[in-house]
Formats: structure tokens, sequence, C-alpha cells
């Protein structure tokens, strides 16, 4: 990891700059993959899915048979996890949901607003390397609380033509509607468009790689609502002398083991704890299957040594991490600076793992900086929030003058008049 030893404010933006990689050729092939979905549909989706994912599926969606077999080929331990799992996050994003308000802003005048869901939702579940079998209860168990009528999976099959089993039970589990054998780029137009198969939807929630990323940004523009802009995962820990070096390190490597393009951060007032983390680095990471990718994430990865905890969470604050792990006994104290983040994980006991599968939180959350404006996914992301408003006579006596002399002050005199007519239609009665 690189080490920074008390930088200096101006320097802070070169610090907390990700990598940026140029995808101008890259967003040339995702619009011409999915012009061809848009064209050609079912078609499209399996030649693409032939050519990338090395196998071509006779039939897109997932047979309820298959999921069946799924269930039962799934282990106990695994499926008493996915369980719990699902149960967590039920109970977390259940207490989300908002009573509507009625207020009475004026006499005679009523408005509220009442939370719809999205009636279409498609999520986006990533193969690859790791099956992210957890993001389908991250995503499923919040729309299917926010009584999305249809809830569409969509993620690719291995060279068999089989979807992860894990990924069919969780999905079972969590009450998503169909689920269909496609990935990458293809699998983002299907749902944008529709196809013969696929069901167009309304908001496409999931991550994925680069190229993902690209054609969720680019079915944004013009056709479908996306959950929210996103870049590689990421993980920042404050650390300080009574922080405990193992879990430190595990924390890191935690996170360093997603992919090489990922970035781990260690903001540190301790010189102490710098050495005996990497200590701990060292010997943990000979141990890890993935210790390949891990290296290469942490040759892009910071350790920052700064003069105190203040300036700890300014730098964090700037760096607007998707993870924030406060390890430090007065974690609750550093809670109360946090301004940007995605999700914060207090004391020495709350490693990031518990939010990435069973404590309940979402872990689908703004990466790349977009922590400055962006919520991670929660019950709200499946909802509209529709306002109403009702006037009775009082009410357009209340509000009439100010609405007609507003109207007149920005030269809209239809707007004016349709007001207007209202307030005569009284006057002439009384």
């Amino acid at each position: 990891m690189i080490i920074v030893k008390y930088p200096k404010r101006e320097d802070w933006s070169a610090i907390v700059k990700r990598p940026q990689a140029d995808l101008s050729k890259l967003n040339a092939t995702v619009a011409a993959v999915l012009q061809d979905v848009r064209e050609n549909g079912d078609e499209a989706v399996i030649r693409y899915g032939e050519k990338f994912d090395h196998v071509r599926v006779g039939e897109l969606a997932v047979s309820p048979r298959e999921i069946e077999q799924a269930l039962a080929s799934v282990g106990k331990d695994l499926l008493d996890a996915l369980h719990l799992a699902h149960h967590n996050i039920a109970a977390f994003h259940e207490a989300q949901r908002h009573e509507p308000v009625r207020v009475e802003t004026a006499p005679g005048v009523v408005c509220w607003q009442k939370s719809v869901p999205i009636e279409k939702v498609g999520l986006y579940i990533p193969g690859g390397t790791a099956p992210l079998f957890s993001t389908v209860l991250m995503l499923a168990t919040p729309a299917k609380i926010a009584d999305c009528r249809e809830i569409v999976l969509c993620t690719p099959p291995d060279r068999q033509g089989n979807v992860n089993p894990a990924i069919l039970a969780a999905a079972s589990i969590a009450g998503v509607s169909r689920i269909f054998k496609a990935g990458g780029v293809q699998a983002i137009g299907a749902m944008a468009y529709g196809t013969q198969t696929v069901p167009k939807v309304d908001k496409i929630f999931g991550p994925g790689n680069q190229y993902v990323m690209a054609a969720k940004q680019q079915v944004s523009l013009h056709d479908v609502a996306i959950d929210m802009p996103a870049g590689p995962s990421e993980v920042c820990v404050v650390a300080d002398d009574s922080s405990r070096p193992a879990f430190v390190a595990a924390d890191l490597l935690s996170q360093a083991e997603h992919g090489i393009d990922s970035q781990v951060i260690l903001i540190t007032t301790s010189e102490k704890i710098i050495s005996e983390v990497q200590e701990e680095i060292a010997l943990q990471l000979e141990k890890l299957p993935r210790k390949a990718i891990a290296e290469q994430t942490l040759e892009n990865s910071k350790i920052i040594l700064v003069a105190d905890k203040q300036e700890a969470m300014s730098l964090s604050n700037a760096y607007a991490p998707e993870h924030l792990i406060l390890a430090t006994d007065d974690c609750g104290q550093l809670a109360e600076m946090v301004v940007n983040a995605g999700s914060v994980f207090l004391g020495h006991f709350s490693c990031e793992s518990a939010g990435d599968y069973a404590s309940g939180t979402n872990h689908t959350l703004p990466t790349h900086g977009y922590a400055t404006a962006y919520s991670g996914v929660n019950l709200d992301s499946y909802h509209r929030k529709i306002t109403y408003q009702h006037l009775s006579e009082q009410g357009i006596k209340s509000i009439g003058r100010a609405v007609e002399v507003m109207a007149a002050a920005e030269q809209l005199d239809a707007h004016k008049n349709a007001m207007t007519l209202r307030l005569k239609s009284i006057d002439n009665r009384s």
C-alpha cells in the first residue's frame, strides 16, 4: 500500500481521487450491443450470451423446476444463513415505511404525499468469479416489501447453462417474480427495452463490471431509471492506537479481494498502527484463495497518517467512501462527524462483512465519491412519492390572489386565468 504521511490539505483532492479509465471505446461497444438488443430482442441476448459467457441457452427463462432443484441442492447451513439474512434485511427495510403526512398549508388548502410502488423493477446480479447471491436478498427483499408488482432478475449462466443454485435459492426466498439467464450489457438492454421473453422494467438495480455500469448509465438517459451511478467497490477505515491491527487488516483485505479495481484506504493518527496493520496484512494475505486479486488492489490503495481525529474525519468526508469503518474506542463521537459515506460501521466488532450479508442494512451503496449526493438502496428506492392537494372555495380565497400576482409577474396569463375564473365564480355567488 502507498503510505502518505501528514498530507497538506491542498493535496487531499489528489489523494482521494479514484483511478480513471478511458471509457470511450467501451461506451461505443456498449451502445452497439444495446442497439442490437433493442432491434433483435431475444436473438441478440442469446447471441451475446454465447459470445461473452460461452454458452448458448435454449430458453432465457429459468423454469420452476430449476428453482426447485436449486433449493434442494443448496446445503442446509447456507440455506439457514440465507433465511437469517433475509429476516434481518426485511426487518430493517420494513421499519422504513412512512405514514402519509397530511398538512393544511392555508385555510381550505390541504396537501399530502403518498408512496406508490414502482410497478416493474429489474435486478441485475453478476455471476463471474463470485456469484453475488447476497445481492439478490439486498435488492429483492425491499422490492417485495415495497409491493412492486413484478420483480425481474437477470444473471449470467455458467458454461453448462445453469444459474448458480444459491442465486436461485435467494431469489425464491426473497420473492423474485421471474428469473432470466442473461448477463452483461445484453441483460441491461433486455430489461430496459423488453424482448419477446424479458419484460421491460421501470427501474434497474444492481452492481456489475464497467460494461454493465456503462450500459445502465446509457439506458438511464432515455429509457429507464437506475438505482445510482457506481464504480468499483471501496472501504475507508479510520484507526488509532485503540484499534486492533488484525481486525483492521482483515477489513481492508475483505474489500481488496472484491476485484483488482477496488480500493481500500486506511486513515490513522498512529504511526504504530501502520506497521502493525502491514504485518497483519502480510500474514492474512498468504491464506487467501483470492490473494492475487487482493495484492493488485493493495498496490492502488493508501495508508494515510494524519495529525488528529478531526483531520481524519475531514479527509474521510472528502473521500466519501462507500463503506466507512470507525475502528476506534470513540467511534460514537466520530460517527457524529460523518457527512459523506454510504454505510458506516462503528467500533471494533462491526466488520463490513456484517453489512454485506446479514446485519440488515443494504449493501448496494454509492461508490466513486457519489456518497456526497446519493443514498444506498433503501425502501424509498422502490417507491415514487406522489403529491396531492385539495382546494375548497375557502382555499381559493386563501391563496388565489397570490397565485394571480405570481402568474402575472411570470407573464403566464393562462395560469393566472385558471385561478381568476375560480375566484370570480365564488364572488358571483357571494
